[in-house]
């Protein structure tokens, strides 16, 4: 008979206000993924692991607070679960960089298994302080870290992500100094706040946030996707990226937002599309120049005609710094 594995809950790092908790997480049994793991075997198995999960399906979670305040929640049929609940007061619970903390654990009595954490799992969700200039929502794939995506039918976007190790992965050049500026602003401790976005499923997350913080990025919240929602796209329907944007600046209605993205997909069309809906709410908009001539021609054709808000094609760090410092972003 095998051992069964340890029960674990992760929980995806996500945003709030004073009076909105709202935060997402998975259950599941733990596959000791080691996001370090050298040697092409040991990292094609550590890939399989990520997306060959065992989910605990349909079972009761709750969140406290630091305050004590207890939420609950179940778990879908993949093992997601979510928490968006209106509560009183959470802006006195969070730390000096907005930082609320609390703990999830399972809540059904009936579980039988080995909990690890004895059942006690961190979380942490954002609430940018109200002396926040402005905030940064910024792509991943190619905009801050190499994916391939503009490659032949997108052999290096599954090359990277199975064969090379979270520690191996190289960002782009001086993104990480880039976001820091942004994140201080002009005063050098404004705590604008950065969220990440992606195409890639919630999977992944594990190995994304390790490599965000192996390359000392901002912390900041990390939107992904359901990897069933993939197949599930209808046409007509809204990239999951762009809804996420239009949530985030929902929640934030008084903030303009610097949105960063690459040009070799669809960000282009899914900033301007949100440019001219929230014209007041979008600052500047960052396109990372990729290497694929066709893309560019076009992308630089969608913006030609294009003067409601700052557009840079960003060629390097340095320009974008530059840019960044003429418009008053940072110092």
């Amino acid at each position: 008979m095998f051992k069964k594995d340890p029960l674990q809950i992760i929980t995806f790092q996500s945003y709030g206000t004073d009076t909105h908790f709202y935060m997402r997480g998975r259950a599941l049994e733990d596959e000791t993924i080691n996001l370090e793991q050298k040697g092409l075997f040991g990292l094609f198995i550590n890939s399989w692991k990520r997306f060959e999960t065992d989910e605990i399906k349909h079972t009761e979670l709750r969140i406290t607070l630091p305050n004590e305040t207890v939420l609950k929640t179940v778990t879908d049929d993949h093992g997601y679960f979510k928490i968006d609940e209106n509560v009183e007061g959470l802006e006195s619970l969070t730390n000096e960089e907005g930082w609320l903390h609390f703990e999830v654990a399972y809540d059904d009595a009936n579980i039988k298994r080995s909990i690890q954490n004895s059942n006690r799992f961190p979380g942490k969700l954002l609430i940018p302080s109200y002396q926040a200039n402005f905030g940064v929502i910024s792509d991943i794939d190619d905009t801050i870290i190499h994916t391939g995506v503009v490659s032949t039918l997108k052999w290096k976007v599954l090359l990277n992500s199975i064969f090379k190790n979270a520690a191996s992965r190289i960002p782009l050049e001086g993104a990480a100094d880039f976001y820091h500026k942004l994140h201080r602003g002009t005063s050098g401790n404004d705590a604008n706040p950065i969220f990440y976005v992606s195409h890639s499923p919630w999977n992944l997350y594990r190995y994304l946030d390790f490599f965000l913080k192996q390359h000392t990025f901002p912390k900041g919240p990390i939107l992904l996707r359901s990897f069933k929602d993939i197949f599930k796209k209808k046409s007509g329907d809204q990239p999951q990226k762009q809804i996420e944007i239009i949530n985030i600046l929902k929640a934030y209605p008084k903030l303009k937002f610097i949105l960063i993205g690459d040009s070799g997909e669809h960000d282009a069309d899914i900033y301007i599309e949100i440019a001219k809906t929230y014209p007041s709410q979008v600052a500047a908009i960052y396109l990372r120049s990729v290497k694929h001539k066709k893309k560019m021609l076009r992308v630089k054709g969608l913006f030609e005609n294009y003067t409601q808000t700052p557009v840079l094609l960003v060629e390097s760090s340095a320009q974008a710094i530059k840019h960044a410092k003429q418009n008053g972003f940072i110092k």
